[in-house]
């Protein structure tokens, strides 16, 4: 395989409403982003990827778009958009867009034409007639991934179209061509401006089934074999590519329910039509079925089986990425390790494994410093429209208290709380008297300016393992060799690559736990990279691993 820029760089996302205000509106913008370039350079990021800045009246926060062409007047104006894109370039940082088009929103001039039966615009969405007497009822069964109907009635147009995610979210109908051509016109738009690609947001939906014929019955997502990965894939992505490829363009594609062999069906190296996936195993080690409201007991094993499938299955054919956290997760200290106890050691040994393993590592902002789940207990607390649909959903299933429960502890709110700048009012996110989304009260012990002083801080961890992977391909590149699968607490492997080897050991337990290096690598000769502990032994040797004790060695 080829070395890229890509698979050496570490990125980092932006989730701009909530990154930083310059204003004092109490949201942020892209003014306060560029006044924290300085803070993004010194972390050692190479490349960003933006949450959506597009014009959008935010029934889903930017992806519901309504002019993919605009930038939101609340977070600034092209001009600014263009000043920060420039600014970042000169800092050696690459720009990558969130690419929206399943969807679109129903403010779109699009979607608002289309409800003309005679317009040309009328066929860019799934417009059908209902079924019984007086047609009010769905088209077919089809569930919304925000829970309920992927329906939705309008009265004016006496149809029903197609939304599988919320019903201000209607989605494009790719069957016609000229849509495709309005998105091809779209990328050239921002590559045209100097953008590096693009981070394409459900990508694996955009091909449908012809006809939209009922789906097999199910509790959850009903039809999604005629939405996910369908026979168009291909087809759809080769057109995107038709674009993307005059620019060299990256694009990294978030892809419901992927597995393996879907991964190499769209990124095979030297054939692709991504140039990577997002797939969420790494995020499932805590819930039950990918479904993140079944929250279960954090699993290792879970986390270790499925991390080992990507690991072996993409090597040598295709790229992986690695993330624990992004706009739509829960914040992942708080989920595999303690969010209070240890928090600080528990931090830095994911970040251990998500920068040595085979892959891309994303950061998604506040990670870098170890941010935790603010896990409000009022459903009148939450903005998003997914925590406020599937509450109520599980509200049926499990009771007010339960639903609750579990909304506080998966909810995507639990990761677009303002960023932690200081321990000021609202964090330093803003001058505000309020925040369009409540402030994490523990802002006041866990913020960047206090892990910036702080050098065994979080923050400064993950500089040194930034500094690490960029000094060492051995971190980059290699195959993957994991030991003690079995084990509940111990997550051990050898990377290893013409670069050299590299023995990891992880600690996932927050107790002690006994450690035998394995016998084939324990009388070789090792240099401690680094460990989150400061007196972590010099060598594999039979000990006891501190809670959460993470430590990186390199084979001679």
């Amino acid at each position: 395989m080829k070395n890229q820029w890509y698979k050496e760089a570490v990125f980092y996302q932006i989730y701009p409403r909530s990154f930083k205000d310059s204003n004092s509106d109490g949201i942020g913008d892209i003014k306060g982003i560029i006044s924290k370039i300085d803070y993004l350079v010194d972390l050692g990021i190479d490349a960003i990827w933006f949450s959506p800045l597009y014009a959008s009246p935010n029934a889903d926060y930017g992806y519901d778009i309504s002019d993919y062409k605009a930038i939101n007047p609340e977070y600034g104006t092209m001009e600014d958009f263009d000043k920060m894109l420039k600014l970042l370039h000169k800092n050696n940082i690459k720009v990558i867009m969130d690419l929206v088009i399943n969807h679109t929103s129903d403010q779109h001039e699009w979607f608002q034409q289309s409800r003309d039966v005679n317009s040309k615009y009328h066929d860019y969405y799934y417009w059908r007639d209902g079924k019984g007497k007086w047609g009010k009822k769905p088209p077919n069964n089809w569930t919304s991934f925000f829970a309920g109907s992927a329906w939705q009635y309008d009265e004016k147009v006496g149809k029903w179209y197609l939304h599988l995610f919320d019903k201000n979210q209607p989605d494009l109908n790719y069957f016609n061509p000229n849509v495709m051509k309005e998105i091809q016109d779209i990328l050239r738009f921002w590559l045209d401006k100097g953008v590096d690609g693009f981070r394409c947001d459900v990508i694996t939906l955009l091909s449908k089934t012809f006809g939209l014929p009922n789906g097999a019955p199910s509790p959850a997502l009903c039809g999604r074999e005629h939405y996910i990965d369908g026979p168009r894939m291909e087809e759809l992505l080769g057109q995107l590519q038709e674009v993307l490829r005059e620019y060299d363009a990256f694009t990294v594609g978030e892809s419901v329910l992927i597995n393996v062999p879907k991964a190499l069906r769209y990124t095979t190296e030297g054939n692709e039509y991504l140039t990577t996936v997002f797939a969420f195993d790494s995020v499932n080690a805590d819930n039950y079925f990918g479904l993140k409201q079944l929250v279960r007991p954090f699993s290792l094993r879970k986390l270790k089986n499925s991390m080992r499938t990507w690991q072996h299955g993409l090597y040598g054919k295709s790229w992986n990425t690695l993330f624990w956290e992004n706009h739509d997760q829960a914040r992942i200290v708080g989920r595999y390790c303690d969010p209070v106890v240890n928090r600080v050691e528990g931090a830095k040994m994911l970040a251990t494994v998500l920068m040595t393993l085979s892959g891309t590592p994303f950061i998604y902002q506040g990670q870098e410093f170890g941010t935790t789940s603010i896990r409000m207990t009022d459903i009148n607390d939450y903005q998003d429209v997914e925590a406020k649909r599937t509450y109520e959903m599980m509200k049926g299933i499990f009771g007010a208290k339960g639903a609750m429960k579990r909304t506080a502890y998966c909810s995507r709110d639990n990761a677009r709380t303002p960023m932690q700048w200081d321990d000021s009012k609202n964090a330093g996110f803003t001058d505000a008297d309020t925040t369009w989304l409540k402030v994490n009260p523990n802002y006041v012990q866990i913020n960047a300016k206090q892990a910036q002083e702080d050098p065994n801080s979080v923050l400064n961890y993950y500089k040194k393992l930034i500094r690490l992977r960029k000094n060492d391909k051995s971190f980059v590149y290699g195959t993957y060799k994991d030991y003690y699968r079995n084990s509940a607490k111990i997550w051990a492997y050898l990377r290893e690559s013409e670069y050299g080897k590299l023995f990891v050991v992880c600690n996932f337990a927050n107790k002690d736990v006994s450690f035998t290096p394995p016998k084939e690598i324990a009388n070789q000769n090792f240099t401690l990279l680094t460990s989150n502990y400061d007196d972590s032994c010099q060598t594999p040797q039979k000990t006891k691993l501190r809670p959460y004790e993470a430590i990186i060695y390199k084979l001679q």
